[in-house]
Formats: C-alpha cells, structure tokens, sequence
C-alpha cells in the first residue's frame, strides 16, 4: 500500500472513533446554515460537524459537541462546497500562485486547476517544475494539467522550448499534475492533419501514456462539428474537455457527445451567456457544464471575485443558483475525478465557502481543511510571499531592434498598398481578417489612424531564430504611441503595436531592457511600464494588490494618454498571436491563417 493510502486510511479511522467514541467530539461546527447540496440539488437547514481537515457529518450533528468544539454561528447562511477553477493561467494575472491565491481564496475558491504551458513554451519542463514547486506551498488545493505539445504549432511559432510526449511520463508523475493540459494543436485539427501529421503521433502517444497512468486530458475544439469534433475527442482518449466554445451550436452538439464544456468567463474572454442557452433554452443537462476563468487580470479578481463572480453572471442568465454552484462545484470534481472535494458531506475536505446572499454571491466567510482562511473578504491566514530563482528569469534573450528591423515594406517606393490585417474582436481571442489599402512612403507601409489600421509585431526573444513576423491590426483604437509586451500567446515573443515606428521601437527595446514586461511609449518616453522578470511573464517582486494596482494605472494610461479604446488593451494585445484559434494571427514567423495552417504575406501589392 502506498503511503498516502496508508496516510488516508488513518485518517478515515479518526474520523469513525469521532463519529462512534462519545468521548471524543468534533472541531468545529458550523451552525444553523442553510446546506447547498450539490449532488441532490436541494437547499436545507443542517449543520456541519468538523474534525481536522475533514467533514464529520452534515445534519444534526448535537452529539459531537464538546466543551472544546468551537461552534460558528452561521444562522441564516448558505453552506456551499468551496468552489473550483477548472481552468486557468496563472501567467495570464502576471502572479506567483501565491499572490493570486490571496486574492482568490477570500472570495470562496479552495481548489484551481492551473495550466502552466505559458511558462512551458518560455521555459519549458523546468519552467514547469518551478511553479509545481510554488504551490506545494499553498494552503488551498492547486493541481497543473501540463502542455504535451510545446509549441502548439510547430513550423508556425518559435518558442523557448519543445516540450512532447517524451517529457510526460516526469511531468505527470507528480501528484500536483492532475493531466494533460489543453490540447490546442487540434483545434485546427484538419490543417495539422495535412501539414504536420507527425503532430498527431505525438499527441496520440502522449494521451495513450496520460490514460494509462489514470491522467485526465484537456482539448479545445473552437468552431468543430461533425467528424472533425469526433477526431478531436478521439484524439483526447474519448472524454476531453473544450473552453473555446463560443457558440450554443457547438455547446449543444459537445454536450451530447459527452465533451466537459469549461464555459469561460475571464476578463477579455466572456462566453458564458451564449453557451449556457443551449441548457436554459435547449434544457440540456448541465452535468458536464463547467464555469472557468481562463485568463483573469488581478483588477477583476480584487473588484468582481473570482469563481463567486462567474456563478453570479450565470444566475443572472437565468439558472438556478444551486445549478449554478454545481459548475463549480461537484460538475469538475466528477470530471478530474477528486473524491475529496465537491460536495458537502462526510469523509470529505472542508473545504467551504459561507454565502451571505445567494443570488450576488457575496462571500462570508472560507474555510480550507478545516480551518476559517477568510472572513469579509480578507485572509485570517499567513500565506506569505514566493521568491523564484534565478534560472526563471533572464527569459529574454535578444539584443535591442532598430526601425529598419519592424518596418513593414512594400515593393513600391511611393503611393498605395493593399495589405491584410487581423482583426480584434472584442471579449475574444478569435479574430477577424480584413485587407486594406494604406499609404507607402519611401517603401515603409504606413499606419492608418483614420482607418485605424496599424503595425502589429512579433519579434522572437529566445535567442534562437531572431525572426521578426509583421502585420497589421484593425481595431485597437489606438490614437498615439505604442504599446509592447513579453506576454503572448502562446510562445509569448514580443508583441507591439503602436501609431509610429519610433514608439515601437522604443517600447520594444524597453520590454527587452527590463527582461520581459510591458512598456508603453508616447513620443519616444516611457509612459508607463511594468517589470515581469519571471520568465517574462510574471512578478515575484509585487504582491497581487500592488500589481492590481499597476494594471490598473497602466490601463487608465493606455485610455487617457494613448487613447486606446478597448478595455483590458494587454491581455487582448496578448492573444492576437494564438495561433490555435481562427482566424489570423501573428507569430515571429508571420501572419498565420489559422483556418488553413500556413503562414501568408500581409502585403499583397
């Protein structure tokens, strides 16, 4: 028997001595609540007894009173299990997983489920084990679904490192890597089935070896119907997950072919509402429907909550609050398989959030294995703070650009070209794609206020091509200036955009001067900037509050000195390079047709 089977089978028999022993009596009781059962979807007044880390028993639980129980008097309350994130990007809030749990941990999330292949394709399985590291420090319950497949489009991207499925039997060994993560390759599954079919032996493999170790697989299928979504899910072992659902169409069609749907609802991304009609219209079950964030900015989590604030918005399209806390409660619990969390019941983790009003979600108090974390939204723990090595930082690898290097040049010395641009989206990482005709001045393509058409560029940063992919972009609303960042998805190159090419430059060449981060310029000085050293992608340096704080002057900058018009401008700026997502995007190679698998020229004459 292994020793944490040895450990849980004594911990079992403490439990049963309380429950059988009348001299021997609970923790702590919570008393007078309103129980939200998440397996028989019933509301109902009971209390619950606690010994340790663990439930005792929900109900009349009188007899397991004890001069030194504490009693909680909840009177009036909602008892709910603590909530469960089952999709996130700890890199996408630019936090160490201990300054996001700050954050989070207040507003009733005990349990996240992170995929680090942000730092995966920066830094690949080292990178990895470092966060891995982190959150064996935490309180909460924080477990990694790994990338089997680094970069995610081989030919189209340049990142820091490969990771495939030889690296898979040592990531998946640790008990904090819950599986494989998402599977992005196949969500263009059949462009990568005609160009890159060595991608699919890969992954194949890699998910053979997750299944036969009892790993979960995550996928994400955006925009797949028919034989090309049943590839998909076959690809994934048969049972997969999706978070690039968009639409009520694909949510009805994977829901009835059994794929978990991670309804996202994060800070650029919102597509909830328009999947969740396909349960509130269509009366689909919604026992494989499950609400993540994804990709939350620490502002978000501060102001609006985490898990709490995706199971308000989801009340507010209709569903009952209790069918609401199950797609973030026993819905991901059954799909990653935990038995310990959940639900409320006996032999179960303590892990609980006490809600004041069920329709807004408003958070009274936490507890984690047993014991109050927080209460009115602050922590009644020490979590302390996180310091990562030297060998995660120093991520940037390149020397500075010059104009000549980001120029987008047309064959003509004068007049006009017709050029193809990306598309922003708002709420989303998909794009659209459009051409326009610009100006051409001494062979440089000029940007275009008017038509608000501007340069868009990705310049490589792990000293291993030194590629610079050019573009444009339409829809940034970008009035002066330029804005660059070492945060983009998924190689996570440097990406700018900006009125001029001196600003680019400039931002570029900050970002790269202060080893990763974001950089703001307005007529060659530094508006605004933020240091992100590990790895490029996050700070260890600032707590979530401080950083909060800075995203939030950096966004208040980007509207009222660079006149941006889109709201969270860096994290939509960050996904206009996914190329695992339609329709164009950006890498250090080019502009990439998604939709197609190939690189295309952005000017077409």
């Amino acid at each position: 028997m292994q020793a944490e089977n040895i450990k849980e089978a004594i911990q079992w028999r403490k439990l049963i001595d309380v429950l059988l022993d009348s001299n021997q009596f609970a923790d702590l009781v919570l008393k007078g609540g309103y129980i939200i059962n998440t397996v028989t979807r019933e509301i109902y007044k009971a209390d619950v007894a606690i010994k340790g880390e663990y439930i005792l028993m929900v109900g009349d639980v009188s007899a397991l009173v004890g001069n030194k129980t504490k009693v909680e008097d909840i009177d009036g309350k909602f008892v709910s299990p603590g909530f469960i994130d089952s999709h996130m990007h700890f890199e996408s809030a630019m936090l160490t997983c201990t300054e996001f749990s700050r954050l989070s941990i207040p507003t009733g999330t005990t349990t996240i489920i992170g995929d680090p292949h942000e730092i995966g394709n920066v830094l690949g399985v080292h990178g990895m084990q470092e966060m891995i590291k982190e959150v064996k420090t935490l309180p909460n319950q924080v477990y990694f679904t790994v990338p089997c497949a680094v970069p995610d489009a081989p030919g189209l991207e340049t990142p820091g490192f490969e990771v495939n499925s030889k690296h898979m039997a040592e990531l998946l060994s640790d008990p904090h890597v819950q599986g494989i993560g998402e599977i992005q390759s196949f969500s263009n599954i059949h462009p990568v089935y005609e160009n890159a079919p060595e991608l699919i032996d890969d992954l194949v493999a890699a998910v053979s070896y997750a299944n036969s170790v009892g790993k979960t697989v995550e996928g994400n299928a955006p925009g797949l119907f028919g034989k090309e979504l049943a590839a998909h899910i076959i690809s994934g072992g048969t049972h997969i997950s999706c978070h690039e659902t968009t639409t009520k169409e694909e949510m009805v069609e994977k829901l009835r072919y059994g794929v978990s749907v991670f309804m996202r609802e994060g800070s650029s991304q919102r597509n909830m509402a328009e999947c969740i009609r396909a349960i509130t219209e269509e009366g689909l079950d919604s026992r494989r429907a499950m609400l993540v964030s994804d990709d939350m900015v620490p502002e978000d989590l501060l102001k609006d909550g985490h898990m709490n604030d995706l199971i308000r918005r989801t009340i507010a399209q209709g569903v009952d609050p209790v069918e609401a806390i199950q797609m973030a409660t026993i819905n991901p619990a059954t799909h990653f398989g935990f038995k310990d969390v959940g639900i409320l019941a006996p032999g179960k983790r303590a892990n609980i959030a006490v809600i004041n009003d069920l329709n807004k979600m408003t958070i009274d108090q936490v507890y984690l294995n047993g014991k109050k974390a927080a209460e009115k939204g602050a922590l009644t723990i020490n979590l302390g703070s996180y310091t990562y090595p030297e060998s995660v930082k120093k991520s940037v690898k390149r020397g500075p650009v010059k104009a000549d290097d980001l120029f987008i040049k047309a064959k003509a010395k004068a007049g006009r070209a017709r050029v193809r641009s990306i598309v922003a989206i708002p709420d989303q990482n998909l794009t659209g794609a459009e051409e326009f005709n610009l100006n051409v001045l001494d062979g440089i393509v000029q940007p275009c206020l008017k038509q608000d058409v501007l340069p868009l560029i990705v310049i490589e940063r792990h000293g291993r091509t030194g590629n610079i992919g050019k573009t444009f972009l339409n829809g940034f609303s970008l009035q002066s200036g330029a804005i660059a960042e070492s945060v983009a998805h998924d190689t996570h190159n440097i990406i700018v955009t900006g009125t001029n090419y001196e600003d680019m430059v400039t931002a570029v060449n900050r970002v790269i001067a202060m080893d990763g981060g974001i950089a703001m310029i307005k007529e060659g000085k530094v508006v605004g900037d933020l240091t992100l050293r590990v790895g490029g992608l996050i700070t260890d340096e600032l707590s979530g509050k401080e950083v909060s704080d800075k995203i939030s002057e950096l966004t208040k900058l980007a509207k009222d000195e660079l006149g941006c018009g889109l709201h969270v401008p860096f994290m939509h700026l960050s996904f206009w390079s996914l190329v695992t997502s339609p329709k164009w995007k950006i890498t250090d190679m080019g502009l990439v047709d998604a939709d197609k698998f190939e690189i295309i020229p952005t000017v077409i004459d």
